[in-house]
């Protein structure tokens, strides 16, 4: 049975490097959504003289968001289609609420629920402090106006999102990542992602 597992969250909980370490058991396909669209929407937004790393602007908001996921979305479709595993890397905030958006997926590539496993791995941080380190600790430009910008930052996101897809209570993870990936924590995820 093939694998389509998610993994959210917001930015400087650790999806990306979750995923990473269970990929390195678990054959994929493995999409991050910022390394398929972040090229593309950073020249982008330069040829509109804008800072290539805003991605909390109305502008990407409007005219750039849907194409980056809408993207890594079709690169899944294919890759379910051939019969591959699929990893998913994004906060997925407004696919999460749209029960028929997993439907779709599952239709263009021509799978249904009993072909495919969904399941989802919301990575989480219990420390808000411990968050906002790891984003000024990876120094990225993208990250600047959440810095700047912390307090509003922190009350306007959801740090566990709705998930209003057709899939079973069992198939949802909510992962606290802080500390250490430990081996005995990365066994509990590989058990959930292969189960």
């Amino acid at each position: 049975m093939q694998q389509l597992v998610f993994f959210v969250g917001v930015a400087g909980t650790g999806k990306s490097t979750v995923a990473e370490r269970i990929a390195a058991h678990v054959p994929c396909a493995f999409l991050d959504r910022d390394t398929v669209g972040g090229r593309f929407v950073e020249h982008y937004l330069e040829q509109q003289g804008l800072a290539k790393d805003d991605r909390d602007s109305d502008f990407y908001k409007e005219n750039l968001r849907d194409l980056e996921y809408d993207t890594t979305k079709d690169i899944c479709i294919e890759n379910l289609r051939m019969g591959q595993n699929v990893f998913m890397i994004s906060p997925f905030t407004a696919e999460l609420k749209d029960q028929a958006w997993l439907d779709q997926v599952l239709a263009a590539a021509n799978k249904t629920y009993e072909e495919v496993k969904v399941k989802v791995i919301v990575v989480t941080l219990s420390d808000i402090e411990q968050q906002r380190k790891r984003i000024e600790n990876r120094g990225t430009v993208r990250d600047r106006w959440k810095l700047e910008n912390w307090d509003s930052y922190e009350t306007r996101v959801n740090f566990i999102p709705t998930i209003n897809w057709n899939i079973p209570d069992g198939h949802i993870y909510i992962y606290d990542n802080s500390g250490e990936l430990t081996k005995d924590k990365l066994a509990q995820l590989l058990e959930f992602v292969q189960s």
